[in-house]
């Protein structure tokens, strides 16, 4: 083997992975945001998953290459980890379909459409018409499907062009004899894991096996261990593969390689503690290609069987194995990469808006614990939350604006314009949360007491704010259409509510029974909690919007809206629950 022969080998991966990105980049093209749902129903469960696995890799050919298709798709967002652990345990089933067709008399025979099953004599034609189809067509659409051609075809040279560059090993004897020279059963596992890992193809080694067991020179008992360092050898590719890409691609990287290390220990120790006991005379007998190939399917399926009730363990196991590291760096799922996949990008977005929701529905309960019982720790804890807010707006409006150039078809656009405006919408809630604090800070300083009367009032605004605040955030995290359409008779209602207390507020100090400086106090609470029912308002109009185009915000439509029958239905519901007569039957008022 030569240094030309390195090079080539070099050419061949680079070849191999950029096939890959190709393929990958014209299927999420292709499905316009619509392949990650399609991968999800055809990975919903890990059955499906491993059906999937054995069924692509029985048609390519190559564990190796549907392993580091499915760390491609976790990279770009397309599939998550859970969906690619199934993939991954049938692609190693599906690599034995290699063995079989090798173990079979007459596969080397003159026949058209054998010749025509293997890869590397159909790829061209598949170049072909992709190119044909680049240089004629007009339409996007079909532009994509010939990427996909063109990216498998590059993908299949890359591994032809690797293992071409390998083939002069299969004639040095010394290279070769590795596979014989070892009895020990650990020795046996290391040689087939170095022999694939410098070949990069389980299927690969497997076959140079298969034409080794011919002379006779191969037990059972040296063969056995090095099929199965073939499976670990295999997942150099998929390492390699991994090498710069986000943590859940490793993670797969990594589930491929616990999937076939942890079956391999489990499956010699068992077969040899068996041995023990049973003596299994047949380790001394010669195997040929039909034992080979056998005792390779019932490993991978032996295995598999082992590992599918225990997926989650698996992935677990992996995410110990690579941690995401520092947890204060929440915008590292904004990474730019992600712009080839806009849905996964918007998705990530959202995510992180959910949390701003999350955090400003907390700092909403420590303002109003502030308003009676105002600590050091919950004075410190708003405006960690209002400053923490801040910046996530910062991050994700300067991520969106950039995305949004990327973004294909008008529910993404829509979709962006909505995480737009609710970014926005949850920080000036903390704002408002903020100022609740500034006035409870007066309030504890000054000494200053609501009566009886007031503070029962207040008590009732909360609840409301307290309720529309969590129905905007179920309406945004959920994409609850149907509840968005009940925020805005609530806020009607939170409005009429406000005003009133207002007018009762001026009485008492008309009255005499509350001085103007707790009035003041008073009305900048009622203010703030108006605002933040507001901007609620507005975050489940945008889901709305988001949703059905048609849907406006301005005055004419609200006024409209407000005359529907339902509208009325849903108002009047929230009226009784929130009336402040339930507080004048209750508490003596200088107004009754």
């Amino acid at each position: 083997m030569t240094i030309f022969n390195v090079l080539s080998l070099i050419g061949g991966l680079a070849l191999f992975l950029y096939g890959m990105e190709i393929m990958g980049s014209g299927l999420e093209k292709l499905g316009g945001g619509k392949l990650e749902r399609i991968l999800e129903r055809l990975t919903s469960s890990p059955i499906k998953g491993v059906i999937l696995g054995a069924a692509v890799t029985g048609v390519i050919q190559s564990s190796s290459a549907t392993t580091v298709m499915v760390v491609g798709f976790v990279n770009s967002g397309i599939m998550k980890l859970s969906q690619a652990i199934g993939i991954t345990m049938g692609a190693n089933i599906g690599t034995t379909v290699t063995a079989w067709i090798l173990s079979l008399s007459g596969i080397q025979g003159d026949s058209v459409w054998v010749n025509l099953c293997k890869p590397e004599n159909f790829t061209p034609i598949l170049a072909i018409i992709g190119v044909a189809i680049i240089m004629m067509s007009k339409s996007n659409k079909k532009k994509n499907i010939a990427n996909i051609m063109l990216g498998f075809t590059v993908l299949m040279f890359g591994m032809s062009t690797m293992s071409a560059a390998v083939e002069p090993l299969k004639d040095v004897p010394e290279f070769t004899n590795i596979l014989v020279m070892f009895e020990n059963p650990i020795l046996g596992v290391l040689a087939g894991m170095i022999l694939t890992a410098i070949i990069q193809s389980s299927s690969a080694s497997v076959g140079i096996l298969q034409a080794l067991s011919a002379t006779g020179a191969i037990t059972f008992g040296s063969a056995i261990p090095i099929i199965l360092g073939q499976n670990i050898g295999t997942c150099i590719t998929v390492i390699l593969s991994a090498i710069g890409t986000s943590k859940n691609a490793k993670r797969a990287a990594a589930v491929h390689l616990y999937f076939n290390v942890i079956g391999t220990i489990v499956f010699l120790s068992l077969f040899y503690i068996v041995n023990a006991f049973v003596d299994f005379s047949f380790l001394n007998d010669t195997v040929t290609p039909l034992n080979i190939a056998i005792v390779h399917t019932l490993f991978n399926l032996m295995t598999t069987a082992l590992f599918l009730p225990f997926t989650n363990l698996l992935e677990k196991l992996a995410k110990w194995t690579i941690k995401d590291g520092d947890k204060t760096d929440m915008f590292s799922i904004l990474d730019e990469k992600y712009f080839q996949n806009p849905q996964y990008a918007l998705d990530q977005s959202a995510s992180l808006t959910s949390n701003m929701a999350y955090i400003a529905r907390e700092t909403l309960d420590l303002a109003v614990e502030s308003m009676n019982d105002l600590t050091e720790k919950t004075d410190n804890a708003i405006i960690e939350n209002e400053t923490q807010l801040d910046n996530y707006e910062d991050v994700l409006s300067k991520y969106l604006v950039r995305l949004s150039a990327r973004t294909t078809g008008v529910h993404q656009s829509r979709m962006v314009t909505m995480l737009l405006h609710a970014i926005s919408e949850f920080e000036q809630m903390t704002d408002y949360e903020t100022n609740i604090l500034y006035a409870s800070r007066t309030k504890s300083g000054k000494g200053y007491v609501f009566s009886e009367q007031a503070s029962a009032e207040l008590d009732m605004l909360i609840t409301a704010v307290r309720d529309i605040m969590d129905r905007t955030i179920s309406v945004f995290v959920d994409n609850d259409v149907v509840k968005a359409f009940t925020v805005e008779p609530l806020f009607d209602v939170i409005d009429t509510l406000c005003e009133e207390l207002k007018k009762r507020h001026i009485s008492r100090m008309q009255n005499g029974m509350c001085t103007v400086e707790v009035g003041i106090l008073f009305t900048d609470y009622i203010a703030a909690f108006e605002k933040i029912s507001y901007h609620c308002k507005n975050t489940a109009a945008f889901v709305i919007q988001m949703n059905d185009s048609t849907y406006q915000l301005h005055s004419e439509a609200h006024e409209k809206r407000r005359a529907s029958a339902e509208y009325k239905k849903t108002y009047e519901e929230f009226r009784k629950l929130y009336a402040l007569k339930f507080i004048s039957a209750s508490v003596k008022s200088p107004l009754q």
